[in-house]
């Protein structure tokens, strides 16, 4: 039987990238998903090849900057599958830029999506996870221990995050519910490839080469895939994992040097 079969996953940001892979990942595994994301058709494509792998889904068109969405989602995995067992909270891109160049409305829109749409989606589900023993998962990222110049929203989006992770994980002490945080570094996804073809265009050079540079730039020993992430998602939240709670796990390559 597959580890997670009777269980019930909401992926956030679930349409492409590293939400995708999760979704894909935790449905292999037996999960049913309930999947969120912005964009319908890619949403529809997902589960219908959750489908071909012998899960089911659902999927709920949101934007997790309306404070409703949270409840919405949790509604939709409780009406349709009866329980919530994992919450992965991956969506939310915030803007890069130079600090004097972003305005208070990208600030605003950073918290709101990633931050704010996290907590509440954890609130939402609390006493679901806590009937079900279940496990949170927050998709932060390296910024939130080393920040760059170009990556203040970012890297302050992320740390708080980070410290949201920590606390309630000793909430799910008390209440039996797992919550960790991953950190990913460079992962090969759209936005990732976008930074790259940026690198090509202002050096001059093949994107083979801006690659290159950004591996050595950032001292990393590779990129990753968006399937990297999904793998040690499934295994937290696996019945082998369950001896991580309020673990910061960083995913990167050794990109990250700070202890």
């Amino acid at each position: 039987m597959s580890v997670l079969h009777g269980k019930t996953a909401i992926v956030t940001g679930a349409s492409r990238g590293i939400g995708r892979s999760i979704a894909l990942k935790l449905a292999r595994d037996g999960a049913s998903l309930v999947l969120t994301g912005r964009d319908t058709n890619l949403l529809e494509s997902l589960s219908d090849e959750i489908a071909s792998i012998g899960s089911s889904s659902v999927f709920l068109p949101a934007d997790l900057r309306n404070e409703d969405t949270a409840s919405l989602l949790v509604d939709a995995a409780l009406l349709e599958f009866g329980s919530v067992n994992i919450v992965v909270n991956n969506a939310g891109a915030t803007k890069r830029g130079e600090f004097l160049e972003l305005s208070d409305e990208d600030w605003i829109d950073g918290f709101t999506l990633k931050f704010f749409g996290a907590m509440r989606l954890c609130r939402a589900a609390w006493g679901s996870l806590k009937a079900a023993s279940g496990s949170v998962v927050n998709i932060a990222g390296i910024g939130g221990r080393t920040p760059g110049a170009e990556f203040s929203i970012g890297g302050s989006v992320n740390g708080a995050l980070l410290s949201f992770t920590k606390s309630l994980a000793d909430t799910g002490i008390r209440d039996s519910v797992q919550v960790n945080a991953i950190n990913p570094g460079a992962v090969r996804t759209n936005r990732l490839r976008t930074r790259i073809q940026k690198i090509a265009s202002d050096r001059g050079v093949s994107v083979d080469e801006a690659e290159t540079a950004f591996l050595a730039e950032s001292k990393s020993a590779r990129l990753g895939d968006p399937e990297d992430i999904a793998n040690l998602v499934a295994y937290i939240v696996g019945p082998s994992g369950r001896f991580f709670q309020g673990a910061l796990i960083d995913i990167d390559g050794g990109e990250t040097k700070t202890v």
